[in-house]
C-alpha cells in the first residue's frame, strides 16, 4: 500500500490537504471520500475505510474540507455548497493527476455532500453514504441552542465534539436551500446507503428518506449496533468491505 500526501485549491482558492492511499499494483478504480461534519481526513473511520478499500484494489483520495484539519481557509466562511465545490475540486485533481473517481463515499454530512456533488462528476458510477442525513438542515440540530443567536447576531461560537467553531447565518441559509431528496431522485448512479439503527446523531429515519426517494439500483446495509463515527475498528472494516464488495458490480 502506498500513501502519499497531496494538495490542491478548494472552492475558495485555499490549499486543501489530501492523502491518496493506493495499492502497490495498478488500482482498478479510484474513489473519493468525504469526511463527516467538522471532522478531518484522518478520523479513524476515514483512514480505516481507505485502507480496507485499498486491499480490494481501489485507490482512495481523502481530503480536509476548507478550514478543517490541515487545509487552509476559515471554517466560518464555508457552508454545504462550498463543501460540494471542494469535492468537485478534489475530483478534478484526481482526473488531472491520476484517474477520475468512479466511486464517491461520504460519511455523515459528507454523505449528503457526495450525493449533491455526483452530478458534477460524470465519471462517477456508484455512490455510497454512511450515516448520512436526508436533509442538510439536520446539521443545525447539533447546535440548536445557538441557532436563535446565529439568526439574530449573524454568527455564534458553538461547541462541536469539544471544539469551538464559528457558525454564521449564511451557513444556515445555505443548508435550508438544499433539496437533498430531489438530488437523490435525480442521482442516476448506483446508490448504497449504510446506516446504524442505533445512530444517535443521525437517526435511522434519514436512511429511509434517502432510500425511498432514490431510484434503482439502490441498496441498504444495516450497520447494526455501530455508533455514528464508527469508532470500533470492526464497524469501520465491515462498512469498507461491504462498499468494496457492492461496488465491484459497478466498477468493472
Amino acid at each position: 500500500m502506498q500513501s502519499d500526501k497531496a494538495s490542491f485549491p478548494g472552492a475558495h482558492g485555499d490549499l486543501l490537504a489530501a492523502r491518496l492511499d493506493a495499492p502497490d499494483a495498478p488500482a482498478r478504480a479510484h474513489a473519493l471520500f468525504a469526511h463527516c461534519f467538522t471532522c478531518s481526513k484522518d478520523i479513524f473511520a476515514a483512514s480505516r475505510i481507505a485502507q480496507a478499500l485499498v486491499e480490494h484494489g481501489i485507490a482512495v483520495l481523502r481530503f480536509d474540507f476548507t478550514g478543517l484539519g490541515h487545509s487552509e481557509g476559515e471554517f466560518a466562511n464555508t457552508n454545504f455548497s462550498s463543501n460540494v465545490a471542494d469535492l468537485v475540486a478534489a475530483a478534478d485533481w484526481l482526473r488531472r493527476e491520476h484517474t477520475a473517481p468512479a466511486l464517491l463515499i461520504g460519511h455523515s454530512l459528507g454523505g449528503a455532500a457526495v450525493l449533491a456533488a455526483a452530478a458534477a462528476v460524470p465519471e462517477v458510477r456508484a455512490v455510497a453514504t454512511i450515516g448520512a442525513p436526508s436533509d442538510v438542515s439536520h446539521v443545525s440540530g447539533l447546535f440548536r441552542e445557538q441557532v436563535a443567536e446565529i439568526e439574530a447576531r449573524g454568527e455564534a461560537l458553538v461547541q462541536l465534539a469539544g471544539r469551538p467553531f464559528r457558525i454564521r447565518r449564511e451557513f444556515l441559509a445555505d443548508a435550508a436551500e438544499q433539496n437533498l431528496r430531489e438530488k437523490v431522485g435525480q442521482l442516476g448512479r448506483a446508490l448504497l446507503i449504510l446506516h446504524s439503527p442505533v445512530d444517535e446523531t443521525v437517526a435511522i429515519g434519514n436512511a429511509t428518506g434517502l432510500f425511498v426517494n432514490a431510484r434503482h439500483p439502490k441498496s441498504f446495509i444495516s450497520l447494526d449496533d455501530a455508533d455514528h463515527l464508527l469508532r470500533r475498528r470492526r464497524d469501520a472494516t465491515y462498512a469498507a468491505n461491504m462498499i468494496a464488495a457492492w461496488s465491484e458490480r459497478y466498477l468493472a
